[in-house]
């Protein structure tokens, strides 16, 4: 059983994740997003195995090269963005200048591809690509948690207004991969409360 905890992160509120199995002092991290420092103290005795990223937007990377560096661990993100954490541009923190300077990083070690298996912290994490919010975006499944991203949100689905997003990718993903998932998945967005499968294929009035 995973163990998660989730912190609010950057005038974004993106939603990092720290993911810890059975043993107490090995840990994952999903998407460590801008202002980082609540998460850093958390982890100051903990081995981070990797860093997983659900997409590479300014938002949800903004704490990578931190944590990498303090921790030594490798990031993980799906090839289509791969420039993203290079380019401030591309990942849109050159637009968003009221928000945030510009953010780089070093390259991600590993990719990610659809239908993946990780083993990390005891435990398997499959790979998803669920493009639409952006091209290179991923969701990851371990047992009937699922961390999401900026694809499903409560009652709410990813922008795709964004450079690279197309919106019949967004649906494709949601209703071809994540919809067809067991009722009682719980779903860990990118932003805001975590829901489940069940109760957005009910209720969340984007996806008919």
């Amino acid at each position: 059983m995973l163990r998660i905890e989730s912190f609010s992160l950057g005038p974004l509120q993106t939603n990092a994740y720290l993911i810890r199995g059975e043993e107490d002092n090995k840990a994952i991290i999903i998407d460590p997003g801008m202002n980082p420092a609540a998460l850093v103290r958390r982890i100051e005795n903990l081995e981070i195995e990797a860093i997983l990223l659900t997409h590479a937007h300014f938002d949800h990377i903004g704490g990578v090269d931190e944590i990498r560096k303090a921790k030594n661990c490798p990031v993980y993100l799906h090839p289509l963005e791969a420039e993203w954490l290079i380019n401030a541009k591309l990942n849109g923190s050159m637009r968003w200048t009221e928000v945030t300077d510009p953010i780089t990083t070093d390259p991600a070690e590993f990719d990610l591809a659809e239908g993946q298996k990780l083993t990390l912290i005891g435990h398997e994490f499959t790979v998803y690509h669920t493009p639409g919010h952006s091209p290179g975006s991923v969701s990851f499944l371990s047992g009937n948690d699922l961390f999401s991203g900026d694809v499903l949100f409560k009652m709410s689905v990813g922008r795709t207004d964004l450079p690279g997003g197309r919106e019949r990718d967004l649906y494709d993903s949601i209703k071809g991969k994540l919809f067809r998932m067991p009722d009682e998945v719980k779903v860990y967005p990118g932003h805001g409360p975590k829901t489940t499968i069940g109760f957005e294929k009910s209720n969340n009035p984007y996806v008919s």
